[in-house]
């Protein structure tokens, strides 16, 4: 295949170097084995004709045998078109081209036999088919009788005549070409033991399937190939990282962890809370580097964990040092860690980019000195002038928020590699963490800590808002807190949602005796922060913003939380904003107010936010309902998800077998050096050649 990957496109008989261009930029097609694993989205039977007097405007793609009786073209300039009325005896249809007019005409003879395919339309209560596909009857054995691949293309892509048909010939053309024969690229030992039809066979069936059964066998060994050598990078890497990157050595539970532990824990830690830090302090105390990932649901406790964790590098004289996506995400570990160490004889500072200069220049050299042991901060922190004395742990939170390169410049602060622990409080998918951070280690918090009360989810339809106005107003009078969050900023005029700057002025008018404020991510970091501590103080008593609330805020007497339009948000998202009430001990709602157009996906996906407060179990339904490709915050620098083929959200098994055989192999050859996993090692090789190998240092 690695001779494959070197042939450019051009060079392929139909493409040439305009074309070329095209399928570079469009659809990233550069080599003949991208074009080859360039799959169809779908297939459609063509094993049916219909009659044309059956035709009608709602009908999905059909297939019609008949002949032209003639052309003819109507309008002018853009609206310029020709017309083919085509007949099968039982009706007459046209067909419409907006372009090419002179290549079909052309090509197509009136009078002559011809099988056409396509999808009607109704245009002013007459049945067309737009730019069908045209085969002269004599190809039917070609053409009709079974599975047509349907790819993907841009408008660009049709404009140069490379529609999907277009590509199906380019296949076409390659594997002819090739003889219909490419070299493996699973070794014979995996091929015996999972039972998968060869490459070859599957590349034919994948693009131009003889059979159902055939395409289904073709479609389970691609995809099991490229899961695969997924699994097969990810923990080849995290083999070579345990064996090769010694970790520093923190072999003391000491004075800071044991007083905090006894004196100033703010209450009871949880079994789950309890496992993930013995977990840690074993990573700690082995000699080999933390590479370590913590999940855990919106209140779960994660940063108490990360406290003890920093405690511990206190305890063996190194280093800590959070780093946040946000200032309000930092500004708020720092406020929280302050309140959890009370008067211990800990220093801790905050860095980030509102820091002023002044105490800038106090902060970094007394953590050149060593002087200051935990600093919490935002990408302030990746800075080349903040120099670390001894960094020993390095905690990133909401760290899919951060590009990798990012991540590492944080780690290369330290002669030594400091121990990593990465959080999240957005609840990962099992297939997703596999495919993201199978390198990792990971702890999850399953459980919240005691005297929370599941917060109550309600759907509202936008055109109820009295009642929803009285319901507040009564929360309000009780002395809770309100947040009402807005998907937009600025109103659109394609999208009908309400925005928060309208939204603000109608809370204004609707509660003239409480004080409303808002918070959006276009507000500079001073004002945010005034309007903030507004309601943090709670001189506010209703809270107006955008998604800039998502994670990092935490205001216990806060009880209501209305999502307006949340037919605009991803489950996940929902989640999340679901999570900044309910962290008192007061039964808090969150409100989801909508219209009441909504799509099935749509409403399947309030309907689980309405029945369950399980961050696991919604970020799975997320990931069936969404795809991985959707996920907020998946795709990162160096570090997204190019699936080809596969899907995380139904291919949980595969992906599972996949790894399962990859360890396997690692186990007996980590160094994939035996003559008989050679295909591998070069496949391997060929596929991740232009990755940096950040799992190295992140």
């Amino acid at each position: 295949m690695l001779e494959l990957a070197k042939r450019s496109i051009t060079y392929l008989p139909g493409v040439g170097p305009k074309k070329a261009e095209i399928l570079q930029k469009e659809a990233g097609i550069s080599s003949f084995e991208d074009l080859l694993y360039y799959f169809p989205y779908k297939y459609i039977d063509r094993s049916r004709f219909y009659k044309v007097a059956e035709v009608s405007g709602t009908m999905p793609y059909i297939q019609l045998k008949g002949r032209i009786l003639y052309f003819e073209t109507v309008g002018e300039g853009r609206t310029r078109r020709l017309i083919g009325k085509f007949t099968d005896g039982t009706g007459t249809i046209d067909l419409v081209w907006f372009k090419g007019l002179s290549f079909v005409t052309s090509k197509y003879l009136p009078g002559n036999e011809y099988i056409i395919f396509g999808k009607p339309t109704e245009f002013g209560h007459i049945v067309n088919i737009p730019h069908p596909d045209v085969d002269p009857i004599e190809q039917a054995s070609q053409v009709a009788g079974g599975l047509t691949p349907f790819y993907n293309t841009t408008e660009k892509m049709k404009k140069a005549f490379l529609n999907s048909r277009a590509i199906q010939n380019l296949q076409y053309t390659l594997l002819s070409l090739l003889k219909w024969q490419l070299p493996e690229t699973l070794s014979a030992d995996i091929l015996q033991k999972v039972g998968m039809i060869s490459l070859p066979e599957a590349m034919r069936n994948i693009h131009f399937p003889e059979s159902a059964e055939k395409l289904k066998a073709a479609q389970l060994r691609l995809k099991f190939e490229e899961l695969f050598y997924i699994q097969l990078n990810i923990l080849k890497t995290s083999t070579l990282r345990k064996s090769k990157l010694k970790g520093i050595v923190f072999p003391t539970v000491g004075a800071f962890f044991n007083t905090f532990y006894a004196h100033y824990l703010p209450f009871e830690l949880t079994h789950a809370q309890k496992r993930v830090v013995k977990e840690i302090r074993g990573d700690m105390g082995s000699g080999r580097q933390m590479n370590r990932l913590l999940q855990g649901d919106v209140g779960s406790g994660k940063t108490l964990v990360a406290l003890l964790a920093m405690l511990l590098a206190v305890d063996n004289d190194c280093q800590a040092c959070m780093m946040a996506p946000t200032e309000i995400l930092a500004n708020q570990h720092y406020v929280t860690v302050m309140g959890f160490l009370k008067d211990m004889d800990v220093k801790v500072a905050l860095l980030t980019g509102s820091t002023k200069k002044k105490q800038r220049n106090e902060i970094l050299p007394a953590i050149a000195r060593g002087e200051i042991q935990l600093v919490i901060g935002t990408h302030a922190l990746i800075e080349e002038t903040v120099v670390f004395h001894s960094l020993g742990l390095a905690i990133i939170d909401e760290q899919h928020r951060f590009g990798v390169e990012q991540r590492s410049r944080l780690w290369m602060k330290n002669a030594m590699v400091p121990h990593v622990l990465v959080m999240t409080a957005t609840p990962i998918p099992r297939t997703l963490a596999m495919t993201l951070y199978g390198d990792l280690d990971v702890s999850v918090i399953d459980e919240l800590p005691p005297g929370r009360k599941p917060v109550q989810t309600l759907h509202r339809y936008d055109n109820k808002k009295a009642q929803l106005y009285d319901f507040l107003r009564k929360q309000i009078e009780l002395g809770r807190q309100v947040y009402v969050v807005y998907p937009l900023i600025e109103g659109s005029e394609k999208l009908d949602y309400k925005n928060l700057e309208e939204g603000f002025q109608v809370f204004k008018e609707v509660f003239p005796e409480y004080t409303v404020c808002m918070v959006h991510g276009k507000m500079k970091a001073a004002d945010k922060e005034q309007e903030m501590q507004r309601f943090i103080s709670g001189e506010a008593q209703i809270l107006m913003a955008t998604t800039v609330i998502e994670v990092g805020v935490n205001v216990p007497n806060a009880t209501v939380m209305v999502i307006e339009s949340a037919e605009r948000f991803g489950l996940s998202q929902l989640h999340q904003l679901r999570g900044r009430v309910g962290r008192g001990g007061e039964q808090s709602y969150c409100i989801l107010v909508s219209s009441y157009k909504l799509s099935n996906d749509t409403r399947k996906r309030l309907e689980i936010m309405v029945n369950s407060t399980d961050g696991f179990e919604i970020a799975e339904a997320d990931l069936r309902l969404r795809g991985h490709g959707d996920l907020e915050g998946t795709r990162q620098s160096g570090e997204g998800i190019d699936l080809k083929i596969a899907n995380l959200g139904a291919d949980g098994q595969i992906l599972q077998y996949a790894r399962d055989i990859a360890q396997q192999i690692l186990n007996e050859d980590p160094e994939l050096s035996d003559e008989t996993h050679r295909i591998l090692n070069e496949r391997l090789k060929s596929l991740y050649k232009k990755t940096v190998n950040w799992g190295m240092i992140s």
